[in-house]
């Protein structure tokens, strides 16, 4: 089943591209369409393996991968519906493409330890990924805004002006998705700390004694939200919006990637479980 919703992804991704180069209405319309029967597909498999395992499916990377990829199905079909602009599909699937590869290439049920059977863990991860996906929203957006800037600034309007939103819609767009994912990452952080002063008198695991400051996965998300929370600052106190924005925002989205691909396979002593 993984492998038909990795297809449905792909499948997406190719009428989001048809669209974004044609400027055809019916393949947009069809390529909401198969990105909406993908995250259906993709709400199945995770109330299934909740089903099957006895806890939301969000133990080991490609677990917590795989649910990202389905939160940023879910936030840009949204986006989608309330704005009725397809344009940036065409940027966003091909990221949801390459994340459920790597998920699925590793795809395995793990049963979590002890540790982690607390509402605590889940409020955590599901704040950590509903950040994530606002986040790498506002990486998309931050992205077509300078590539259309740089059209509209050699006065030689053409591919990117006839498809993208104005300017003034991107950054508005960029600053909502970067303020709503600060909010969700705070709290995800907040949440872990609560959680970890719990725990930590009364486990001996390892990997609970590993989560300090030194641990790349605790130090490289913690380097992510002071990036996004200068960007929310320099927003609204020194004036920095349009393109230096745009930029903070794939600064930040870069971090995340970091944090939720290398660090979280290979790098961290505290977040293998």
């Amino acid at each position: 089943m993984t492998i038909l919703l990795l297809s449905l992804y792909v499948a997406a991704g190719v009428t989001y591209g048809m669209h974004f180069a044609r400027r055809d209405a019916g393949a947009g319309r069809l390529a909401s369409a198969t990105l909406a029967a993908a995250a259906l597909m993709h709400t199945f498999v995770i109330g299934m393996r909740t089903v099957e395992v006895g806890h939301l499916p969000f133990v080991g990377a490609p677990a917590a991968i795989s649910a990202f990829v389905w939160l940023l199905a879910v936030a840009y079909l949204y986006t989608e519906v309330t704005t009725d602009e397809r344009a940036m599909g065409v940027f966003i699937v091909p990221l949801l493409v390459i994340l459920q590869t790597v998920s699925t290439l590793s795809d395995r049920v793990i049963e979590p330890p002890p540790v982690l059977d607390s509402p605590w863990f889940a409020v955590h991860v599901s704040s950590l990924l509903f950040a994530y996906a606002a986040f790498a929203l506002a990486c998309v957006i931050g992205i077509t805004y300078v590539l259309l800037f740089r059209e509209l600034k050699s006065k030689q309007l053409g591919f990117f002006a006839a498809r993208l939103p104005s300017l003034q819609v991107l950054d508005t767009m960029n600053g909502r998705a970067v303020g709503v994912g600060w909010l969700f990452l705070t709290a995800g952080l907040a949440v872990g700390g609560v959680w970890l002063f719990q725990l930590q008198p009364e486990t001996a695991d390892p990997r609970v004694a590993a989560m300090t400051l030194l641990d790349p996965k605790i130090s490289v998300v913690l380097l992510s939200w002071t990036v996004y929370s200068f960007e929310l600052y320099a927003r609204r106190v020194i004036g920095w919006s349009g393109r230096r924005a745009a930029w903070l925002s794939a600064l930040g989205f870069s971090i995340v990637l970091l944090n939720l691909v290398p660090v979280g396979y290979f790098l961290t002593k505290s977040h293998n479980f």
